[in-house]
């Protein structure tokens, strides 16, 4: 799954999506990405889907203090500073046209 979510990551970000605004489809979409990780339809018909680009991840440090040999016990200290997942969201006309289309994260 990593592996998809790499291949999709690079994939949708050497593509100009301004160049497909117009004529590329949603089902062009699913071909190319696969199917979308969250989609809804509007009232007006209006698509919105959007597809996992880049997986955050969370890093740290551990630091000791003192230590066996100086008589005091090991103190670790670990924080932690998560970054978000990113996502390409791509809006459909309710003929299933690319209206618009932008990078998110969260």
């Amino acid at each position: 799954m990593l592996l998809t979510l790499g291949w999709v990551g690079c994939a949708t970000s050497k593509i100009d999506w301004n160049t497909r605004v117009g004529s590329y489809t949603y089902d062009q979409a699913v071909l190319e990405l696969g199917p979308a990780e969250k989609s809804e339809t509007l009232k007006d018909g209006t698509k919105v889907a959007e597809w996992m680009t880049s997986r955050g991840y969370a890093s740290g440090t551990m630091t000791s203090l003192g230590g066996h040999y100086y008589g005091s016990p090991w103190i670790h200290y670990y924080s932690e500073q998560p970054s978000p997942d990113y996502f390409l969201r791509l809006t459909f006309s309710p003929d299933g046209v690319l209206r618009a289309w932008r990078r998110v994260q969260r």
